[in-house]
């Protein structure tokens, strides 16, 4: 195979690490702070188990065929295609590649405001939270911050797999256990907390009707990092003495579980706060970086120091993991593809993330213009760039996800998937699993996905508001 070799790109040294990368590049923000919100809008428990479902049908079967392909070839997102002999479909590499530097370049500044977060909590600064609007129109000061996020993850990627990307897993993913499990224990010492999993956790099958179903379909998606070129990348530095299905099962288990306990431990927090009233609570960035803070602050200064420190500490580490998947895409690709070195490719895709997150990082309020960048059609107040990025790119991954499973089914062909399944996996070509994904591949995931990405861009762009 022509281009740069198995030990120069680098490897994964266990499967534990593969799997411990691979669910931190699925575990983010949104876990934290989305998840638990369309659980509640949803119908509690009646959504989780929706969720699940297309997790399992849906997600499942695009994450095993990623892994594939990547492993399959060894190369990046793109030369994914052209290894396969297919290089005319290559330019859905090259959209998901576009898609991951359009997401890092916003979610950087993201990360900077919870790691920002962090430093002012730990100095007792409980007042940021009523001062979020002045704090995001300080770009030298979230600008800093946002630097010092992606150096971090750029010296981590740097580092290359085993001794960057797979070190930094086993370190981060077991860390965010730990502080997630940690908090939750104490939010059940809250006044109220009870009410709060009330809230969260008693299905209310009534709430379940079209629009939170295709809301459960759409998060399923989003949370797994599918259609971006990220799982190609992953899986082609994976052993091919491992079991990809039973890999893919468990990074979508560790996601949808972590997903869910940020539940159990956000909603007594909030129920405290609000004093047992759970009318009208929203989630979001809104709730995370203005309502939060005050609900430390009355812990009282070292204990609030100390948990509402330890809070968004555990935002940054979950946005770490998610950023360091996001920057192996284009940097595998540079390294493939126009063979620079591994720094080289970090030191080129980190700047030009960076310029291109510019107009995200002075779109909350210091610039008008990147603040009321876009009107959509039939909208009454124009959109930021940070949210129309956000759209576009959604849009992206959802039309990479649907050309993925197409061109696998269609193309490259179903058989030429199983032989690589076959792979760490004895008597697959016998299983019930084969069967499931043929079925998957060829009809329910185009179908769904196709669904879904008009419903999407719809509800993103026309607002026509058909899923939550």
């Amino acid at each position: 195979m022509a281009g740069t070799s198995t030990s120069e790109r680098g490897a994964w040294n266990s499967k534990l690490g593969f799997i411990l990368a691979a669910a931190g590049s699925a575990v983010g923000l949104g876990n934290i702070w989305k998840f638990p919100f369309e659980v509640e809008a949803g119908g509690g428990a009646a959504f989780v188990l929706v969720y699940l479902i297309f997790c399992f049908i849906l997600c499942f079967p695009v994450l095993i065929t990623e892994i594939a392909i990547g492993r399959k070839t060894q190369k990046n997102a793109v030369g994914a295609f052209d290894s396969l002999g297919f290089s005319s479909w290559n330019f859905i590499g090259k959209l998901g590649i576009l898609s991951g530097i359009i997401i890092l370049s916003f979610y950087n500044v993201v990360a900077g405001w919870a790691f920002g977060f962090f430093v002012e909590m730990v100095t007792g600064n409980f007042q940021i939270g009523s001062q979020f609007s002045e704090f995001t129109v300080d770009i030298i000061k979230i600008g800093g911050y946002a630097i010092l996020f992606l150096t971090t993850t750029a010296i981590i990627v740097s580092r290359g797999i085993s001794a960057g990307i797979e070190k930094a897993a086993k370190i981060l993913m077991p860390t965010l256990i730990i502080m997630i499990v940690g908090l939750l224990i104490y939010a059940f010492t809250l006044p109220y907390s009870g009410v709060g999993l009330k809230y969260y956790l008693i299905p209310e099958f009534s709430e379940l009707n079209l629009q939170t179903i295709g809301g459960a379909l759409r998060q399923a998606f989003f949370s797994l990092s599918l259609g971006m070129g990220a799982l190609i990348t992953y899986g082609s530095y994976l052993s091919k003495k491992e079991n990809i299905v039973s890999s893919a099962a468990l990074i979508t288990l560790f996601d949808v579980g972590i997903a869910f306990i940020a539940g159990l431990m956000l909603f007594p927090i909030v129920a405290y706060s609000t004093g047992g009233d759970m009318t009208d609570v929203q989630g979001g960035a809104g709730l995370i970086f203005t309502v939060l803070p005050g609900v430390f602050e009355s812990l009282g200064g070292t204990l609030g120091a100390i948990v509402g420190g330890g809070f968004f500490l555990l935002l940054s580490f979950a946005a770490l993991t998610s950023t360091v998947s996001l920057l192996e895409v284009p940097v595998s690709y540079i390294v493939d593809e126009h063979k620079k070195s591994r720094k080289a490719a970090v030191i080129i895709s980190a700047a030009v993330i960076f310029i291109l997150g510019i107009p995200s990082l002075v779109g909350n309020g210091y610039s008008a213009f990147f603040t009321q960048f876009i009107t959509y059609v039939g909208a009454d107040a124009p959109t930021d760039v940070m949210t129309f990025l956000g759209h576009l790119a959604d849009t992206f991954l959802l039309l990479g996800g649907l050309l993925i499973v197409s061109f696998t089914a269609f193309v490259w062909k179903k058989e030429s998937l199983y032989e690589e399944l076959s792979y760490g996996y004895v008597g697959f070509q016998t299983s019930k699993v084969k069967t499931f994904l043929n079925f998957a591949i060829t009809i329910l995931c185009p179908a769904l996905l196709a669904i879904l990405f008009v419903l999407v861009v719809l509800s993103n762009f026309f607002g026509i508001s058909i899923i939550n």
